[in-house]
């Protein structure tokens, strides 16, 4: 099983990144989806989430109407569109897969906001 995050990176204020993360390994249209993030010294924490066919998701308070989480089933990757970046979003972001008991966590991706 895998979970590799790409499109991290450096970006301004207000600018914007893609994150994509490629499943393999396990069914992925089984599994919801989510995106995780975690600063030095703090929990990790829910940023984004979507059902196994796409066709619901929920968004932490602090990126809503900033952030879009999607999938795509035939291949196998769930991204997340950030807009609007903001200082306080950076961290290391996480692709998590869920179906029933069974769990997967990427390896993460750095997301860095500053001027």
């Amino acid at each position: 099983v895998q979970l590799v995050e790409s499109g991290g990176g450096l970006v301004q204020p207000g600018g914007s990144l893609r994150l994509s993360c490629a499943a393999s390994g396990f069914t992925f249209s089984s599994y919801a989806m989510s995106w995780y993030r975690q600063v030095p010294g703090k929990q990790r924490q829910l940023v984004a989430g979507i059902n196994s066919d796409g066709g619901s998701s929920n968004y932490a308070d602090s990126v809503k109407g900033r952030f879009t989480i999607s999938r795509d089933n035939a291949k196998n990757t769930v991204s997340l569109q950030m807009n609007s970046l903001k200082l306080e979003d950076t961290a290391v972001y996480y692709c998590y897969a869920r179906h029933w008991a069974d769990v997967y966590w990427g390896q993460g991706t750095q997301v860095t906001v500053s001027s």
